[in-house]
């Protein structure tokens, strides 16, 4: 799947413009002082090169060895510590606890993400921010009705079969899940933005450079603003532990 989710995911003009938006978004809603970063399921390791390029010594945790392979192609002379270990085993791998913890695209691919979202909670240390990113399940609805397919958002049958033919995740959350969740580990939710607010839902793609300077210029202006923010294909979090204790809350499995 790693050459699917490859070209799927940042081979494209919607991965392109995900990518652009994060690069303007993490220094707005994160406090960045070069502290050390985990960067949870990361994939490709884009966002690892992210944060290792303006000074944060990072660790990139990823389950798939293939993944991580080909992350490490991507990093190229990075000294970015790669991990092969998913997001459960995390606890006992590397606790921490970490001043900063991405998470993107991660938790709609489990099958209890609110169970994640506490284990993620456990490794923060007390203040530290958790950068979330989760695949919008009201969102989906949307781009379902826009596509003509009714009957399926009117059962709300909006998650993906893991059956490995298409990259529709099969835990799409909401907000409401998002912010519920987060109260009960004892995380604070001081910024949200959504990800691709209008991109998803245009009947063709921009064809000139210009078209998709001025998309760009609209994902920008809106993404943080209510209520386009709620329709982001993903919406990205910045939530804070505001405690000292043990996060541990019973998991719904």
């Amino acid at each position: 799947m790693v050459d699917k989710f490859a070209d799927s995911l940042y081979g494209s003009s919607r991965g392109e413009l995900r990518l652009a938006l994060l690069d303007r978004l993490l220094p707005e809603m994160l406090t960045l002082e070069r502290q050390s970063v985990l960067d949870v399921g990361g994939g490709l390791g884009q966002l690892a090169a992210w944060f290792h390029d303006r000074g944060h010594a990072v660790t990139l945790a990823e389950p798939s060895g293939e993944m991580l392979a080909r992350a490490g192609e991507q990093l190229g002379e990075r000294s970015v510590s790669l991990l092969q270990a998913p997001l459960q085993a995390l606890p006992q791998e590397t606790p921490g606890p970490w001043p900063l913890i991405a998470c993107h695209a991660v938790l709609e691919w489990l099958a209890d993400p609110r169970a994640a979202l506490v284990t993620l909670a456990s490794l923060l240390a007390p203040g530290g921010q958790l950068s979330l990113m989760i695949f919008n399940r009201d969102a989906l609805r949307l781009s379902n009705v826009v596509k003509g397919n009714l009957e399926k958002a009117l059962a709300d049958r909006l998650e993906g079969t893991g059956q490995r033919k298409r990259l529709t995740p099969i835990s799409p959350l909401t907000h409401a899940q998002v912010a519920s969740w987060s109260a009960e580990c004892a995380l604070e939710i001081r910024e949200v933005a959504g990800i691709r607010v209008f991109s998803d839902y245009l009947r063709r793609p921009p064809e000139s450079d210009a078209d998709r300077e001025r998309l760009l210029e609209l994902e920008q202006r809106y993404c943080r603003a209510d209520p386009h923010w709620r329709l982001g294909r993903y919406l990205l979090y910045t939530l804070v532990r505001t405690d000292g204790s043990d996060t541990a809350v019973e998991s719904t499995s």
